[in-house]
């Protein structure tokens, strides 16, 4: 029986982990509920105050793309946060979702760090691919259709390009033959495998001067992360 406070166990062990890798141009799926509603509200609710965050705005990115600015923090078990998101960080951090994410990514061990981002109007993510050394990313949604219009945008957009292009360049998003939006209101996540196509993208956010996308992003590395203790924060993430 799971102790589970959370995330949902079965919802977690439904998933298909062949169906994940198979899927194309990269592993990737969209699932909703892998919190329980409770959780999730709770989450929701308890969100941190956007006071405690850095101001990431303007700042030089590899291969000349375009500067990814939002607000953000990276999780530390000191941070003065609600008793909830700790807890759920220490689930996160336990057998269940580690079972979960090694069967779907094929791997024997992945280590996580994570960071919420808040994005205001105005701001974007350009197309890009995740530094190598990840897995892959879990990207949970924390808006919901009573603070968020989907007119506004902030979906992660899974891109697709007719000929390979190096991750190592700054396309556009003209440059990709298919563009899928992801489900990211209410109670959604996004997990995805980082290949070197694994090119994902936000558009420009058109949304009232009040209103922030918010997003909680777990970093799958591969057994323990070593080199993070030896890199600044803004580097050890790989935006």
């Amino acid at each position: 029986m799971s102790d589970l406070r959370y995330l949902d166990k079965a919802r977690l062990d439904a998933l298909d982990a062949a169906y994940f890798q198979a899927r194309r141009p990269f592993p990737w799926i969209n699932p909703e509920a892998l919190l329980t509603p409770a959780a999730f509200q709770t989450l929701y609710e308890t969100l941190p105050d956007l006071e405690l965050f850095e101001k990431n705005f303007g700042v030089e990115r590899k291969y000349g793309q375009q500067s990814h600015d939002r607000y953000a923090l990276d999780y530390r078990p000191d941070l003065p946060l609600e008793a909830p998101w700790h807890e759920f960080v220490t689930e996160l951090n336990g057998p269940v979702y580690t079972a979960f994410l090694t069967r779907m990514l094929g791997v024997r061990s992945v280590s996580l760090s994570c960071h919420w981002h808040y994005t205001p109007n105005g701001c974007s993510v350009s197309p890009h691919c995740d530094a190598k050394r990840k897995l892959g990313s879990h990207i949970f949604y924390f808006n919901t259709d009573k603070d968020w219009d989907p007119s506004w945008g902030g979906e992660t957009l899974v891109l697709e390009s007719e000929h390979r292009l190096e991750p190592s360049s700054a396309p556009t998003l003209d440059a990709f033959k298919r563009i899928t939006a992801s489900e990211a209101i209410g109670n959604r996540s996004l997990l995805f495998a980082r290949t070197d196509h694994s090119w994902h993208a936000v558009r420009e956010i058109h949304c009232p001067p009040q209103a922030l996308r918010k997003v909680f992003i777990l970093v799958i590395e591969p057994g323990a992360a070593w080199w993070r203790k030896l890199l600044p924060a803004r580097l050890a993430r790989g935006y």
